[in-house]
Parts: structure tokens; C-alpha cells; sequence
């Protein structure tokens, strides 16, 4: 949303951009639980702004997605693909008013939290559908799939009819061929019951879930969460420019504080260490009134480009300079003492193995 305001108060018709900062909360957050409307920063955005050729920037932001949950090596997951007018399509030819698409959304988008039966119960009980309309509803939320599905929905005889469901399914189609060029497609589902609850969305929507071998013996894996999320929003600038000028949108948000729970918690697991720094080096020093040959050996590295610290201390003891590096995790020790500066050598140790070379 701010996003869209800004594009529209600025009257930007194009933009690529990433984001990493401070997130408003529109809604009434509930203080007493630590949610804040001020929150930083709960993750990462990256939007293309811009009238295009239908599907490539989504195939972009999928391909985005990707790549960034195969690099941070959190374990399997999966990307969910939808599209918001195949679901109302589905709503339309099931016999769901239009006044109820909302509604009915809500409580599809339930479905990787709740079986089938329970939701159909919600359609039924709060929502007010018929049972055979939420029965009509299930034979097609709970599809999932590639190509092979969307070929399938096409050829489907209630669906095809749908204008919207069409547009959606072709648009689909030509999605997951982009997203084959882009070799991304085994991480990718097609998966008709992904509804997400915004209303702003206008085409494709999706969702990446990380996913957990619930034990040795099964096959089976479970969702634990999801850790991105986005989608199109076409109309969103209009609603914000005086002259209502529409910028068609898609973009993803990415769970940085979801992530790094995640992360911790794995660390935590594996007992290891975090560097929390990238020095290379740390220029120590055996004896006394040496602090100028620190200094000097110290610049010289700056200037090499070398990420290079040093005790801020002018007489350090080794061992306290050495238990430092092993501290915060410096691999190498730069050490000059006074035999070194009369050969115009240094020695140079590695922290871990506690080998020596002259240099």
C-alpha cells in the first residue's frame, strides 16, 4: 500500500525496486501482544511497476523468491501459485454470488491450516452457501499441480465457459513456461486452494511455504509456515492518483523476521558459531611498546583493502589477542614483534590450526 501511494503521488509510471525498511500497520495492532503498527523490519519487498508484457516480471518475482530461500538454505520448500480471477471464476461457475467472492475466499484460504471438512463447515454455517455449492467448490480447491492441471482446467466444461477463469488459466500457462526456462518449476505448485486474503490482488497471487519431513518413515511433508508472500495488484495506484491513472504492480514480500527465527533457532541446534563480523586479519603484537608497528602494519592492510582490526589497547598481552580472534571468529593473526621488524617479516598464524608462516 504505501508503495502504490507512493507511485501515484509521484506519478512514477516505472519502477524496479527492492526495500528492506520500516512497515506502518493499517489495521489496529494489538499493543499487549508486541505487535506495534511500527515494525522493522519485518521484510523485504521487491515490486516491478510498470506496463508490460503479460507474466514476464511475475516469472521475475518467482524466479526472486527462489533463488533467495535456495541461497539462505533454509530447507525445502514450496511456492504456490494462483490466480485471484481462476478463483472467482471456480466461485462463479460453483453458483457463489459475487457479493460472497470475499467472503468465500477467506475461508478457502483456510485450507492449508484446516481439512476440507471443516471449512466446507465454515462455507456452510457462517457463510451461508449451500451445501452442494461448497461441495462444487471442494472438487476444485483442492487441485493441485503444473502445466499438466492447467491444460486440464481449460478443457474443463464449467470453467472454460468463465471469462475470467480462461484469462486467468492462460495467463497461468504462460507463466509456468517461464518459469521452466527459469528451471524453477519442481519448487512450484499450481495450487487452486492458495486464496490469500487481500482484496487488492487482481491476477496471479502467490505464497512460499517452508516444509518439514514430518518424520523418517513418511514421504509426506508438512507446511510450518509461510515465509513470502505477494502477488498483482493492478488496481492499487489508481485508487491513489486524483486522476485515478492506473499502474499495473507485482511484487513479493519476503519474512525477514519469520526467516531469522528460523535461522536462530538452527544455530541454536547446531551448537555453532556466528561470525558476526568479516575481519580477515587482527594485528597483534608479543611484547611491549609496539603499539606505532601495530599502526603502520594496520594502514598498510586498510590501504590493500584487507579488513584488518586491532586491539585498541597499547600494551596487549598475546594470549588476551589471540583469544580475541578465537572469540569473534578472525581466522588469521598478523603478529610483529621486535625479532620481526629487524628480519622486515610478520608472522603470520592461523588461529585455528595455530600454524606459522614468515611472510
Amino acid at each position: 500500500v504505501p508503495f502504490a501511494r507512493y507511485l501515484a503521488m509521484n506519478k512514477i509510471t516505472n519502477m524496479k525496486r527492492y526495500h528492506v525498511a520500516k512497515v506502518y500497520r493499517r489495521d489496529n495492532p494489538a499493543t499487549s501482544r508486541g505487535r506495534y503498527r511500527e515494525v522493522y523490519p519485518r521484510r523485504g519487498d521487491f515490486d516491478i511497476a510498470g506496463q508490460f508484457d503479460p507474466m514476464i516480471p511475475d516469472a521475475e518475482c518467482l524466479k526472486v523468491v527462489h533463488e533467495i530461500l535456495s541461497d539462505l538454505q533454509l530447507g525445502d520448500f514450496l511456492i504456490k501459485v494462483n490466480d485471484r480471477r481462476i478463483l472467482n471464476g471456480v466461485f462463479a461457475v460453483c453458483g457463489i454470488p459475487e457479493s460472497k467472492f470475499i467472503t468465500t475466499c477467506s475461508a478457502v484460504d483456510k485450507l492449508d491450516k484446516m481439512p476440507w471438512e471443516d471449512v466446507k463447515n465454515e462455507m456452510v454455517g457462517e457463510k451461508g452457501l449451500s451445501p452442494e455449492a461448497a461441495d462444487r467448490i471442494g472438487e476444485y480447491v483442492q487441485l493441485h499441480g503444473g502445466l499438466d492441471l492447467i491444460e486440464r482446467l481449460l478443457q474443463d466444461p464449467k470453467l472454460s465457459q468463465n471469462k475470467l477463469a480462461r484469462e486467468g488459466l492462460g495467463d497461468m500457462k504462460l507463466l509456468f513456461e517461464y518459469l521452466t526456462l527459469f528451471g524453477i518449476t519442481g519448487k512450484i505448485s499450481f495450487d487452486l486452494s492458495l486464496a490469500r486474503g487481500l482484496d487488492y490482488y487482481t491476477g496471479v497471487i502467490f505464497e512460499a511455504v517452508l516444509l518439514q519431513q514430518e518424520n523418517d518413515h513418511v514421504e509426506e511433508s508438512v507446511s510450518v509456515g509461510s515465509v513470502a508472500g505477494g502477488g498483482r495488484y493492478d488496481g492499487l495506484v489508481g485508487m491513489f492518483d486524483p486522476k485515478g491513472r492506473k499502474v499495473p504492480c507485482v511484487g513479493v514480500s519476503i519474512g525477514i523476521e519469520r526467516i531469522f527465527s528460523i535461522l536462530e533457532q538452527r544455530v541454536k541446534a547446531s551448537g555453532e558459531k556466528v561470525r558476526t563480523t568479516e575481519t580477515q586479519v587482527l594485528v597483534a603484537t608479543p611484547q611491549k611498546h609496539l603499539l606505532a608497528a601495530r599502526l603502520k602494519l594496520i594502514s598498510e592492510l586498510w590501504d590493500a583493502g584487507i579488513k584488518a582490526e586491532m586491539l585498541y589497547k597499547k600494551d596487549p598481552k598475546l594470549l588476551k589477542q589471540l583469544q580475541y580472534c578465537e572469540d569473534t571468529g578472525i581466522p588469521l593473526a598478523a603478529i610483529v614483534g621486535e625479532q620481526e621488524l629487524t628480519d622486515g617479516v610478520i608472522k603470520l598464524r592461523d588461529v585455528a590450526t595455530r600454524e606459522e608462516v614468515r611472510m
